[in-house]
């Protein structure tokens, strides 16, 4: 009775924290001026979700989770940052703000406490059983079922929404990019 106890008190303050990063994070996305440290924010909030649905045992879309929108969607987000944005600030990646500073040493704090409690429950064999599910839960065959039956419109419209905000990406970098050269040649001739 008390192993169980523990165990929802772990689980519980995991779902604090992350419940916690999820909604500082998404405040950080919206209030941070600079869209590079904005970005990085929307990978915590991604992330944090991560943990949310891992609590629901939801491994898959977990992992989808963090695989393609904490991934891959995210590195096109940054992509368009750094190719769109203002070449005159520039992003300093080392020497930032001392809160930033303070957040990871936090954070990383919290993980390495959080993986040596599991590792010490699991030596201790006093981890929980699994709740009893379904076997076809969360499994890839039921997921891809539902998003090409149930949910295939929704399936189709995040994939073209995807799709045109890459090539908008591209045209508004081009632009940029040809906007800058001549800027730089009308500078030349000034000078000139």
């Amino acid at each position: 009775m008390i192993v169980a106890s523990a165990s929802n008190v772990v689980v519980w303050i995991v779902w604090f924290a992350a419940a916690f990063a999820c909604l500082a994070s998404a405040i950080g996305v919206v209030s941070m001026r600079n869209p590079f440290f904005s970005a990085l924010a929307l990978i915590g909030n991604l992330g944090s979700l991560a943990v949310l649905y891992l609590l629901l045992s939801a491994a898959f879309v977990a992992a989808a989770q963090v695989l393609v929108y904490a991934g891959a969607v995210m590195v096109m987000f940054l992509f368009v940052i750094a190719y769109l944005g203002d070449r005159s600030e520039g992003v300093r990646l080392s020497g930032g703000p001392s809160w930033v500073r303070v957040g990871a040493v936090i954070a990383a704090t919290a993980l390495l406490v959080e993986v040596v409690v599991v590792i010490a429950m699991a030596a201790g064999d006093r981890l929980s059983d699994p709740a009893e599910v379904q076997a076809s839960f969360g499994s890839p065959e039921e997921i891809g079922r539902l998003f090409l039956t149930d949910h295939l419109l929704a399936f189709e419209i995040t994939s073209i929404v995807l799709l045109v905000a890459a090539v908008g990406g591209v045209v508004l970098g081009s632009r940029s990019r040809a906007e800058d050269e001549l800027d730089e040649a009308e500078a030349a001739r000034a000078g000139a």
